[in-house]
């Protein structure tokens, strides 16, 4: 069953909050932590929400624990207390949580589940990641499962599970074996979206609560306004 959504303001949609933790449906087109763009990170406009809606006088604590691409949707986790970074932090670096997602591709794979195993070298002036069959100088090794949940008229629906966290992974992967994301100019989708976002949703992620140790898994709705994600639920 999808969470049930919290809070949704201009900004954001609460799907979990507690002393600790808060997790977001992130829009396409928000950028998680500052960057070059200079535009309004997505976690400084959470500390301002926070800081009015509970009256804070100083400062709030919002530690960011990971990070969706910009044009990707999805759920995504912060962290409210320092202990709480500091422990999730580590839970990240084992690859603890387990983050699932949903894409939406244009070519239906050869097959309806299958692991990938590719080399990935980031060319950071491209901002782009590129595959590899074959281990190469500077190369990660980037692994993937994916299975065929839907098809749709002109679109196949897969639900992807990472075992490693790569720069760009599911978008280089899936490109790689002939599957463009939808809208996915940057990794030879044919066209953009119109706002351009990408049809790549962070769907699920299941952890343990850092301090209270419950496990919890937390389901992101898919974007609401968007008749192809409409489609797939």
């Amino acid at each position: 069953m999808p969470t049930k959504i919290l809070t949704t303001s201009k900004n954001i949609e609460i799907l979990f909050e507690d002393n600790h933790l808060l997790v977001i449906n992130k829009r396409a087109g928000d950028i998680v932590q500052g960057d070059k763009t200079g535009d309004l990170p997505l976690n400084e406009i959470i500390k301002e929400f926070i800081k009015n809606r509970d009256q804070k006088p100083g400062n709030v604590y919002l530690g960011v624990v990971h990070r969706l691409d910009r044009p990707t949707t999805g759920v995504i986790l912060f962290a409210k207390t320092s202990k709480a970074l500091s422990r999730l932090n580590k839970a990240f670096a084992n690859k603890h949580p387990q983050k699932t997602y949903w894409a939406l591709v244009k070519n239906k794979p050869k097959l309806n589940t299958a692991e990938l195993i590719h080399y990935l070298k980031r060319k950071p002036k491209q901002n782009k990641s590129y595959a590899n069959t074959n281990e190469v100088p500077n190369s990660k090794k980037a692994i993937l499962n994916y299975k065929l949940i839907k098809s749709l008229n002109s679109y196949h629906l897969l639900e992807i599970n990472l075992q490693t966290g790569r720069h760009h992974q599911i978008r280089s992967q899936l490109s790689k074996i002939g599957c463009p994301i939808k809208g996915d100019l940057k990794y030879g989708f044919d066209r953009s979206n119109p706002d351009a976002s990408i049809h790549l949703h962070a769907r699920k992620i299941e952890f343990t609560h850092p301090v209270t140790k419950e496990k919890l898994s937390i389901i992101a709705p898919t974007p609401k306004q968007d008749s192809l994600w409409k489609a797939c639920n």
